[in-house]
């Protein structure tokens, strides 16, 4: 079986070692699979993708490289269990919510996005991975059993679910960046966003715009990043479903 990483097909899922822990005789004591992930997600978070590396990992804790390395064969494979635990924090709607599929829909989408604002590293990796680990996979079963009971002909319930899901993916992508930014010059995200409108704005070749923008956003109500951004999203995700509503309608 190829390694993670060396060709379209490889996964650690697919690999068998995904579910076992990938424990194998002669490791060294003190560690699981479970903590050596949990801590790629906490490095991941705190340090972002592109600082993130096996050496880094086995400072952290407090191990040699080739200690992690009895646990997973590649980074590849670690990058991949770390984002299968993170879609493992998505809260799906349960019957007991009284929701029908239009409610459940937005909740499923509110959760994806907070996922994504909250890890900005998964989306490079949610792009290059199977996705194929059980929480991965019980997301997807849970946003296609919501989308078939939407009344959608079979043939088109992929288009629809990537109309929401890549919509969201590419709001909460941006959102996360937006506040990563922020946070590493070290204001608020509404002082970043002030900032960054008032240095674009005294270029007069950008001046029209702006004063356009300023008068939809104005428009548009919120006092804060966070208002505007939660706005944005709730009013296209009704957009969507409308339109879901309408091809149903349509037959």
């Amino acid at each position: 079986m190829a390694k993670a990483g060396r060709g379209p097909r490889a996964s650690v899922w697919l690999a068998g070692e995904g579910r076992s822990g990938g424990r194998r005789g002669g490791q060294p004591s003190g560690l699981d699979r479970e903590r050596i992930t949990e801590v790629t997600v906490r490095l991941l978070d705190a340090e972002g993708l592109a600082k993130f590396s096996m050496r880094r990992l086995a400072a952290e804790l407090d191990v040699t490289a080739m200690s992690v390395y009895w646990y997973v064969d590649t980074k590849d494979e670690l990058l991949e269990l770390a984002l299968d635990t993170v879609y493992g924090e998505l809260r799906h709607p349960g019957p007991e919510a009284g929701e029908d599929w239009r409610g459940q829909l937005r909740t499923l989408a509110r959760e994806n996005r907070r996922l994504l604002v909250r890890h900005p590293w998964m989306s490079r990796l949610t792009g290059t991975y199977l996705n194929i680990g059980p929480h991965s996979l019980a997301f997807s079963r849970q946003v296609q059993g919501v989308m078939r009971r939407s009344g959608l002909p079979t043939h088109r319930l992929t288009g629809a679910i990537s109309a929401v899901f890549q919509f969201v993916y590419g709001y909460g992508t941006i959102e996360g960046h937006f506040l990563a930014r922020a946070a590493d010059t070290g204001v608020s995200p509404d002082d970043y966003f002030q900032d960054s409108m008032n240095a674009v704005a005294e270029s007069p070749d950008n001046a029209d715009v702006i004063e356009e923008s300023r008068a939809i956003m104005s428009a548009r109500g919120g006092d804060t990043v966070a208002e505007m951004l939660d706005r944005d999203f709730e009013f296209a995700l009704d957009l969507l479903v409308a339109g879901i509503e309408a091809m149903v309608e349509r037959g």
